[in-house]
């Protein structure tokens, strides 16, 4: 160390240097790139406070957190709402040190029931922790064979099938197709959908790095996803699709997603987070994705507990059932304003 480590707020001018922290140092995720301030302000309307650690001019950690404030789902300080990972990225001690403070000072300032840090590394001393959520990542091969023998033979032989079966993939300018077919996806599970305004803001915010694909059979659009590519990996962030999309349609996403990726330099391929016990879960593991656990740490600040905003609380089961009944296109307009808390 050469000096004091002091924490600031990220201001206009610092984006360039935040991202080149984030872009060197080993800790950090798409998560922690400084877009994701703009994506959580417009496009799911929480304030954000977005902490770095400076040693001599120079960013040594990030720490990007958000205020999600519901009377249903509670009060907290969050590292990330709409991310799958978050937390602190430091590349010492001192700057971890620094961040943890000002986050736990910040919680406590604004009143939060608790403080999350959505992390990839850990324990934190004095932190709780969420054993809910897992990742799936393997590395993938410009060589769409090496990467079809990596899937287990059951899954194999559906992706064999899927390859043959008339869909192709475009890559869609707008969210518009991608939409209608998310949508229809959440609201089966009984989900709030997201407004569109999220995506065209994500869309807008990572120009270059985000990429809309649609899969189509004889001209119709059966499912869709939107991806991030972060250094060398692919990430399939938000994807859904018709019913009908689950006889191949979803296989062939994926798929193709991942091959031609790999054909652009990718070496990684992030299948996202998924609950233990749900379908998603089951999912990825046929494709012979090792699930890896996403121990997210807390803290209480006000609240005696962690509220269990999730749809396997069972509290939550009838409103899930009532959910599937509505129209879709009235869940379509009451499910935003609900949905930019679940984030």
């Amino acid at each position: 160390m050469n000096g004091a480590v002091r924490v600031a707020l990220m201001a206009s001018g610092d984006s360039s240097r935040w991202d080149a922290f984030v872009d060197s140092c080993s800790e950090a995720t798409f998560c922690h790139r400084s877009g994701w301030q703009r994506v959580v302000e417009e496009g799911g309307r929480h304030p954000t406070w977005f902490f770095y650690a400076e040693e001599a001019g120079r960013i040594c950690g990030v720490l990007p957190l958000a205020e999600v404030r519901s009377r249903l789902f509670g009060h907290a300080l969050v590292s990330l709402p709409f991310c799958v990972y978050g937390g602190i990225a430091a590349s010492n001690e001192q700057a971890r040190s620094v961040l943890r403070t000002a986050a736990e000072e910040l919680a406590e300032e604004r009143g939060a029931g608790y403080l999350e840090f959505r992390t990839t590394t850990g324990p934190i001393d004095g932190y709780g922790t969420r054993d809910l959520y897992y990742t799936f990542r393997r590395p993938i091969s410009a060589d769409p064979e090496a990467n079809l023998a990596a899937v287990p033979r059951k899954q194999r032989a559906v992706l064999r099938k899927a390859i043959g079966a008339g869909f192709h993939a475009e890559v869609d300018a707008d969210s518009r197709r991608f939409y209608q077919l998310y949508a229809e996806s959440v609201h089966r599970l009984g989900t709030p959908v997201f407004g569109r305004r999220l995506f065209e803001v994500m869309r807008d915010e990572f120009r270059g790095c985000t990429e809309i694909r649609v899969i189509l059979q004889k001209g119709r659009p059966l499912s869709a996803v939107l991806s991030f590519r972060f250094r060398d990996q692919i990430l399939p962030y938000y994807g859904g699709g018709l019913e009908a999309a689950r006889n191949g349609a979803n296989d062939f996403m994926y798929w193709s997603l991942m091959n031609d990726a790999a054909a652009r330099g990718c070496t990684l391929f992030d299948f996202g987070r998924s609950k233990l016990g749900t379908g998603a879960f089951a999912y990825k593991k046929n494709w012979g994705f090792a699930p890896q656990p996403l121990a997210y740490q807390h803290r209480l600040v006000r609240a005696d507990s962690m509220p269990e905003t999730n749809p396997s609380n069972p509290r939550y089961a009838l409103l899930i059932r009532g959910w599937k009944l509505l129209p879709l296109a009235l869940a379509n307009r009451l499910g935003p304003p609900l949905a930019r808390y679940l984030g």
